[in-house]
């Protein structure tokens, strides 16, 4: 009788070990949810492999995987080399998206708002704070901008869209700190967690404005500003104008592909773009090659879809250095 028990234990550890084989568990940057709902969706259809991805924000991806909870994590913070190899952690990105900043003003449509660098950083520092207040009014003479208070939506956490957010402020203002969750100057001030958060807060509340990921801007049909870029021109939200900004990215899989790309150079660039990266604990090598399987088949089989929610799929040379860093680390 014990041994038919033993045995039947043996059986359903063996199923279990099964099941969890064909589940891959990751959590972390709100940024890249869109794209990776669409893969991990494919991907299950193609392959029956289950790839359950939960947006909880970049802070958070990157102390689940600290703690090894998950199978991989998501952050649009690109963690440095020696922050890596304290943690034993592996890097590459996965996509580029970009960070638009959606409004909610009455009458103004999308694209219709310029916003300069000496406007944006005067909205988030809290110097601007009314809609007609000349700072803005000075670029938008055709538009009737109300006098109004602006309400600023911001993340309530830890995030990685922030820091790239508030990188591109710094650029233009370097007594803005660079965080995943800063302290902000501006009077009105409402809180949203993730990029679905702040987009509900923004499409809720009059005279509010926010930065979000382009594919939130989409989904929610929210009007975006045209934002000025380093050459001093107004560049509107669009994919091409993602793309031309993307064009000046450089990684290199020496420095586990430690790059901020914000701000980038070029007449046509969009301003505000960030990759975003995948975090892999060194010691899991079997599990990792499970998931460097995924993001290989993304690689091949999800340009379309990332370019269809607004994300820049990465250059085929940058995904063959990728391939490269995944042969060297021993987890392709």
């Amino acid at each position: 009788m014990l041994k038919k028990i033993v045995s039947s234990v043996a059986v359903l550890s063996l199923a279990s070990t099964v099941v969890n084989a064909d589940v891959i568990t990751g959590r972390g940057a709100s940024f890249p949810a869109p794209v990776y709902k669409a893969w991990t969706s494919a991907y299950n259809k193609a392959t029956g492999v289950q790839v359950d991805y939960t947006p909880t924000g970049s802070g958070d991806g990157i102390k689940s995987i600290e703690k090894r909870i998950v199978d991989f994590a998501g952050s649009d913070k690109p963690l440095k080399p020696k922050t890596l190899a304290k943690h034993k952690l592996y890097m590459f990105p996965a996509v580029v998206g970009s960070i638009v900043l959606a409004y909610n003003i009455d009458g103004v449509k999308d694209g219709e708002l310029k916003l300069s660098r000496e406007a944006i950083a005067a909205i988030f520092d809290g110097k601007a704070t009314n809609w007609d207040d000349a700072v803005i009014a000075k670029d938008n003479k055709d538009l009737k901008l109300p006098h109004a208070p602006i309400t600023v939506a911001v993340r309530a956490d830890k995030s990685g869209t922030t820091f790239n957010f508030t990188y591109f402020l710094n650029k233009i203002d370097s007594s803005f700190k660079v965080s995943k969750k800063p302290n902000w100057a501006a009077p009105k001030v409402v809180a949203g967690k993730s990029n679905s958060g702040v987009t509900a807060n923004i499409k809720q509340i009059k005279n509010s404005i926010g930065y979000i990921e382009y594919s939130y801007k989409l989904k929610e049909n929210l009007p975006a500003a045209q934002v000025q870029n380093k050459a001093g021109k107004f560049v509107k939200a669009t994919v091409p104008a993602f793309q031309d900004a993307a064009k000046y990215a450089k990684w290199s899989k020496d420095s586990d592909f430690y790059a901020v790309i914000g701000d980038p150079d070029g007449e046509t660039s969009y301003p505000i773009v960030a990759a975003t990266f995948i975090l892999l604990p060194a010691e899991k090598a079997d599990m990792n090659k499970n998931v460097t399987k995924f993001f290989d088949w993304a690689f091949k089989n999800g340009d379309k879809a990332a370019a269809d929610l607004g994300y820049v799929p990465l250059p085929a040379s940058t995904k063959d250095e990728i391939r490269k860093y995944w042969e060297e680390k021993g987890i392709k």
